[in-house]
């Protein structure tokens, strides 16, 4: 192997998934080591290492525990989950103890492979840089002022770079889970498509846009830890369905709670069924204790509901949905967004990409220059 090469560590306990990926990594030109287990990842790791890839169910010690156990050796090398079984409590638990990614087996598309490796080494540069910049402090007073505002502008741009990592990472899991329900995940591609459109015609600022995003990307995250099932039912859903369903707005705020970093989301994902007259759910909030963002994804989420087809009941064309968010104004939707909306949903021309997460991607960048 070259000298200077990337130095990963493997754990899986499937000797087939240890030589798969092994031989991936190389490919790519990393050198690589090997363990079936935690206990093997704790006999081999040291510094050297710039990123540790770790199966979830291994026996004896498994990747949780493992990555307890190497927080506390503070290396801090990058870890990516690996699992073949992911699940929301998974993705959770994972942010908690410090994981940068979590990835599915089997791995079928290797550019997205080699993108998040070759991020979570930047993330390894970012420590390794960090802790030079620590050991250069000691010899001067004003060469340590200097560096200490390097070392501020590095943490800054370290501190964005985990935000955007914690949010692809639930995205990632988010959308694995999700093609199980085609109509969940047309629903969240189609109100975040529909929220930043709105939002960028009332003149948002960047920030607000980059909130209503994220709320509107995760407003339906609870649906993937309780059971939905009653939702693909045919006729009409049972009181006791509908007390199910109504729950998902306080579970997902509960799920992005330990995000520090989206309180403002939590409160959106927590309101977004809630009315402008007090009867919506899980608080009653009346329109005055709402922002607008919420008020936004309350509109655009309700209209993509009416338009979608359900096996209880039959969608709503365009026009008889514009009809009932105007009619609707006011009690169940905030009047002036409710009609704005109404307004330019009608010239609307969505394309064959627009609910990819590329295109989102690309508006986005497009709508915040």
């Amino acid at each position: 192997m070259s000298k200077g090469s990337t130095k990963i560590l493997i754990a899986d306990d499937d000797a087939m998934v240890r030589s798969t990926v092994s031989r991936i990594l190389e490919m790519f030109g990393h050198q690589v080591d090997t363990a079936s287990d935690g206990v093997g990842v704790l006999s081999l790791i040291d510094d050297s290492y710039d990123v540790i890839i770790l199966d979830i169910n291994m026996p004896d010690m498994d990747g949780f525990e493992t990555m307890l156990r190497l927080n506390d050796l503070n290396y801090d090398v990058p870890v990516l989950f690996l699992t073949g079984a992911g699940s929301m409590d998974y993705a959770v638990k994972a942010i908690n103890l410090g994981a940068y990614d979590f990835l599915t087996k089997p791995i079928e598309d290797l550019d997205i492979f080699n993108v998040k490796i070759r991020r979570a080494i930047e993330k390894r540069n970012y420590v390794i840089r960090e802790r030079q910049y620590k050991e250069a402090l000691e010899d001067d007073i004003q060469i340590k002022a200097k560096q200490l505002e390097e070392q501020n502008k590095l943490l800054l741009s370290y501190s964005n770079s985990l935000e955007n990592a914690t949010v692809q990472l639930m995205s990632s899991l988010q959308n694995a889970m999700e093609e199980k329900d085609f109509y969940t995940a047309g629903h969240t591609m189609r109100v975040t498509e529909y929220a930043l459109m709105l939002g960028v015609s009332m003149g948002l600022s960047e920030n607000e846009i980059l909130t209503l995003r994220r709320a509107a990307q995760f407003h339906d995250i609870g649906k993937l830890v309780i059971d939905l099932s009653c939702i693909q039912k045919p006729g009409k859903l049972t009181s006791e369905e509908w007390l199910l369903i109504r729950k998902h707005p306080s579970v997902g705020a509960n799920i992005i709670q330990p995000l520090g970093f989206m309180k403002r989301e939590q409160f959106i994902i927590r309101h977004h069924h809630e009315r402008m007259d007090g009867n919506g759910y899980p608080d009653g909030l009346r329109g005055d204790q709402l922002d607008d963002l919420t008020k936004i994804i309350i509109v655009v989420d309700s209209y993509d509901a009416m338009t979608s087809k359900r096996n209880y009941r039959k969608n709503m064309s365009m026009e008889q949905a514009v009809e009932e968010l105007y009619r609707c104004s006011g009690t169940q939707f905030e009047q002036n967004i409710g009609e704005f909306f109404s307004r330019i949903i009608i010239d609307f021309t969505p394309t064959k990409s627009v609910f990819s997460e590329e295109y989102l991607e690309k508006a986005f960048v497009k709508i915040t220059k």
